[in-house]
């Protein structure tokens, strides 16, 4: 019975998928969003985000898709920035936010919108990367 146990905790840690998300923080930038580090003049929709030094991995980061969770205030002019009760987003990174950048992830203007007030200006979030389908970033 003990090794059946073993077995079955080795299988469970091998096929479990557990999520770790990173934390930071996040601006948003207003159009025009082309041209952009990764894509030039191409148009990739408004879903999209710019990475900063902390996640640009030398273009690396060009086309990785990250979902991004708004988690909080970082200034006590608005103690309550975040929409819903799941307020997360799901970006393409498209561009490189230069040093100076003031957020870890520069959203768009659209995808920072969709789960936090932009009064707030900079969010705190977590963030991992996602592997979902491009058509559904875009």
């Amino acid at each position: 019975m003990a090794a059946l146990r073993g077995l079955l905790f080795l299988v469970f840690c091998f096929f479990s998928k557990t999520a770790v998300a990173d934390s930071g923080t996040a601006t948003y930038y207003t159009p025009p969003y082309v041209p952009s580090s990764c894509y030039g003049y191409e148009d990739e929709g408004v879903m999209i985000a710019a990475a900063s030094d902390t996640i640009w991995d030398n273009r690396g980061a060009c086309g990785r898709k990250y979902k991004v969770t708004c988690e909080g205030a970082t200034n006590a002019g608005d103690p309550h920035p975040c929409r819903g009760d799941q307020p997360h987003v799901f970006v393409k990174i498209v561009d490189y936010c230069p040093p100076g950048c003031r957020g870890t992830i520069d959203l768009s203007q659209e995808a920072f919108a969709s789960i936090a007030d932009p009064d707030a200006g900079k969010i705190k979030i977590s963030f991992q990367q996602s592997y979902v389908r491009a058509e559904s970033v875009v």
